[in-house]
């Protein structure tokens, strides 16, 4: 089988400086071009046909097949107000209804949301309003952020060395002072032999606690996490995990950053994933969903405090200098207010409330395949992780490439999907069937059968 199946005349796009990717392996097979989508399905140039396995990067809630209202929206506030700025105490009525409309979904009190275009940039506010926060208030000292081993917020400077992932920091000089990265929570790969689930959670606690107290509990600003690590691997949080995080967090006044980045809107069943791991966040970041994707915006939603003391600061200063040229555009303002109402109006959560119970017994039929060590997920997100051993879960070398071996041989399969390493991924749009989720896994189950030849041929098995 060929190794990474391409569309036949796929262009080289050598001026394209593509994201994430190998470059003598794109100049050697070229790359996959995609020219239409239908509901779950995507095309190339030559007309095959995949189901797309991870909503594009976890964001197409409402299909590929052109949501008519969302283009509607679009067109409608194109020609009404194609463009306008938030700086200077201006802004436009679209935007006002939106954050309206994000405070009264929030999960716990919020007091104000501010805008910006991508999750990168929502987590790099993040940062920034936090240090703002603290100076504000008269804790100069305190502005460490501790994130987690395998955690994914981004690759903008600061949201990149938020992410604790090696490949976002090797080469880009990266992380930078001040960001911390305590224990991953994934029980499967770190609990140890006789080690409950929850016993896992109280050593992962004890384990934060003590970097606090390493560091100094005045120094320590903020705790961000995802409520389940979406690039990371699909990892949800053990029981009583971020119970206790948060206790430790409210011991030592530190805040707690909830990333919606992936989780936000009905990804998991819930509106938010804070609802379904009982988070109560004091600063939430949003994008993807929030627009199923057709147009970029994200957004970051503030607690009381927080907000009373940007008031101070820029008192005091004369001005609250942050902000993007884009931050709180009109038009994608206006496609994720009519992305919420098609939301509710459709009962979209709730749907995936029904169908995800579906959507894992589809992913818990590879529990016994000899090259899954790990079924987990939840909503209608999973992963399957890929193991040389079952038994004693032994790895294969990195330099192995198994994970993208497996993507390779779901894309021949028409399977789009992506791997974190050596664990496949699984996010597929929000509008998926019982028949479709089943054709997924039917293709899922013919690349692990490609797998397991490559493998062998390769002697890695």
């Amino acid at each position: 089988m060929t190794m990474l199946p391409n569309s036949a005349g796929a262009r080289d796009l050598a001026n394209h400086l593509r994201p994430y990717t190998n470059y003598p392996f794109v100049r050697d097979n070229g790359p996959l071009i995609i020219t239409r989508g239908e509901g779950v399905k995507v095309f190339d140039e030559d007309g095959k046909e995949y189901i797309e396995g991870l909503a594009g990067l976890w964001c197409v809630a409402l299909g590929f097949g052109g949501e008519k209202r969302l283009v509607e929206a679009a067109t409608r506030q194109m020609e009404r107000l194609p463009y306008y700025q938030t700086f200077f105490h201006r802004g436009s009525d679209v935007v006002v209804d939106l954050a309206e409309k994000l405070m009264a979904l929030a999960p716990t009190p919020m007091s104000k949301v501010f805008f910006a275009n991508s999750g990168s940039e929502a987590n790099d506010t993040a940062v920034k309003l936090v240090w703002y926060y603290n100076n504000a208030i008269g804790r100069p000292k305190k502005k460490k952020f501790i994130s987690r081993i395998k955690a994914y917020h981004g690759v903008t400077v600061a949201s990149a060395s938020l992410t604790g992932l090696p490949n976002n920091h090797r080469d880009f000089d990266l992380p930078i002072a001040g960001i911390l990265h305590t224990d991953c929570p994934h029980y499967y790969r770190f609990g140890t032999p006789g080690e409950s689930e929850e016993d896992f959670a109280s050593r992962c606690a004890a384990n934060l606690e003590k970097m606090i107290l390493d560091e100094g509990p005045d120094t320590v600003a903020a705790f961000i996490a995802e409520p389940v690590m979406g690039a990371g691997g699909v990892i949800v949080p053990p029981a009583t995990y971020f119970e206790k995080v948060q206790a430790i967090l409210k011991k030592y006044d530190i805040l707690m950053i909830a990333d919606e980045v992936i989780c936000g809107f009905g990804r998991t069943g819930n509106t938010w994933g804070s609802q379904t791991f009982a988070i109560t966040p004091d600063i939430m970041t949003m994008a993807k969903q929030l627009s199923s994707a057709y147009l970029p915006i994200s957004a970051v939603m503030v607690s009381e405090p927080i907000y009373d003391a940007i008031v101070d600061e820029s008192a005091k200063i004369g001005v609250f200098a942050h902000g993007f040229t884009y931050s709180g555009h009109p038009v994608p303002a206006a496609v994720a207010l009519e992305t919420l109402k098609i939301y509710e109006e459709r009962n979209t959560f709730e749907y995936v409330r029904e169908i995800a119970p579906h959507f894992q017994e589809g992913l818990r039929r590879f529990a016994d395949h000899p090259r899954v060590g790990e079924v987990r997920g939840v909503g209608l997100m999973g992963a399957l992780e890929l193991v040389k051993d079952k038994d004693t879960k032994e790895t294969f070398d990195p330099g192995d490439g198994v994970g993208n071996a497996f993507v390779a041989c779901a894309q021949e399969s028409g399977l789009l999907t992506r791997a974190a390493v050596d664990t496949a991924t699984f996010c597929p749009p929000m509008i998926i069937s019982v028949d479709e989720i089943d054709e997924m896994f039917d293709r899922c189950a013919k690349a692990l059968d490609y797998l397991e030849g490559v493998l062998a041929e390769r002697h890695l098995i």
